[in-house]
């Protein structure tokens, strides 16, 4: 009886005696441990332990060579022709007689129109007849003076009235023309909508009319480019509607720069070619810079860094970080004006992938 009264005492004494440790205490024991794991960890990847030696990186290389690099300003403009006129009558008046029709070549001075002037064609008549009269009177005034009959002021008198009389006639003709509507350039009838019986009225009714085979293109540059942008420069046009594209010289840059749009114009003169026509768009390049010797590669080789731009090119396996200064940029193509040279394989697909001294697989080559 004794000693099973004794086993249960001796347990609890023992649980007692037994204390659980404080759990904040091993809790900050753990973490530090951590903490010293994580710090190793990360200097054996940094030193490259654990890593596959022999593994290599699949990348696309460009053999760097020097070549032409030129940067040009992107502007749009539209064609036009050089020739584009709207002719007017200078005297409002009913439209008795239309001579011409869309899509008709006319040839400068031509008739197109012709206005009501019934009332002046009287007059004109009228003053011809009397000229006519003045012209006779002189003529017997002049054979009398001439046989030393009659005085020298009726000789002047008739004279004069004669020269009265056809400046008089000469007028009306002039006015008369006012009714008409005259072709001021050879070209082709591009817009008219002329009606028998319609009243004309100046600078409101006209005959649009156009020389295509003489064409050019015209745009607005920015302000930005007054400097960079003259006359006689190379320039690119590309025509999208019209599936064309040719080169150029800049044959005028005007000087003076717009208040309102803080532009300048341009005219560049085009050949004659069928697919261009007048008002079609036309994107301009005007080539700003050039050199002959230019070290060139894509944009998208180049990678950033607080330290500047770098680049990656392959040294017998193994990508070799450069440190490059980028000149000019234009579309893909940049132009590099120190870090790079002839001869060097510059590490274009894969390398937002690499690290310094990695190996790589050369999968592709270009010149």
């Amino acid at each position: 009886m004794k000693k099973l009264i004794y086993i249960p005492v001796l347990l609890l004494l023992a649980a007692c005696s037994n204390k659980p440790k404080d759990k904040a205490a091993e809790l900050a024991d753990l973490k530090k441990q951590q903490a010293d794991i994580n710090s190793k960890i990360a200097a054996l990847q940094g030193s490259g332990a654990g890593q596959d030696s022999s593994k290599s990186t699949d990348v696309s290389i460009l053999k760097i060579a020097e070549g032409k690099f030129t940067h040009y300003v992107d502007i749009q403009g539209k064609i036009d022709a050089k020739d584009n006129v709207t002719a007017y009558p200078q005297s409002p008046g009913v439209i008795t007689a239309i001579y011409t029709a869309p899509g008709k070549h006319v040839s400068k001075g031509q008739l197109l129109v012709q206005l009501d002037n019934s009332v002046l064609r009287e007059n004109i008549a009228q003053a011809e007849s009397q000229a006519t009269l003045a012209k006779t009177l002189f003529a017997r005034q002049k054979n009398l003076w001439d046989q030393k009959i009659g005085t020298e002021v009726q000789f002047l008198q008739a004279q004069t009235q004669m020269q009265s009389a056809q400046k008089q006639v000469d007028g009306l003709r002039q006015q008369a023309d006012l009714y008409r509507i005259i072709s001021p350039i050879s070209g082709t009838v591009d817009q008219m909508d002329l009606k028998l019986g319609q009243v004309a009225q100046p600078g409101a009714t006209g005959i649009r009319i156009v020389n295509a085979d003489v064409l050019k293109v015209k745009a607005d540059v920015p302000e930005s480019y007054s400097s960079r942008v003259n006359q006689g420069d190379n320039v690119k046009i590309i025509v999208p509607d019209g599936n064309d594209s040719l080169t150029a010289k800049l044959t005028f840059a005007a000087k003076a720069i717009d208040p309102t749009s803080r532009s300048f114009a341009i005219e560049i003169a085009l050949p004659t070619r069928k697919t261009l026509r007048p008002n079609m768009t036309a994107l301009i390049k005007i080539a700003d810079y050039n050199n002959a010797k230019a070290i060139v590669i894509p944009v998208n080789s180049v990678q950033k860094s607080e330290q500047g731009d770098y680049v990656y090119v392959n040294d017998n396996g193994t990508a070799k970080r450069k440190n490059v200064k980028v000149g000019a940029s234009y579309g893909s193509q940049a132009e590099i004006t120190s870090g790079l040279a002839n001869g060097d394989q510059l590490i274009t697909a894969g390398a937002s992938d690499l690290n310094d001294g990695d190996k790589v697989n050369v999968l592709q080559s270009a010149n």
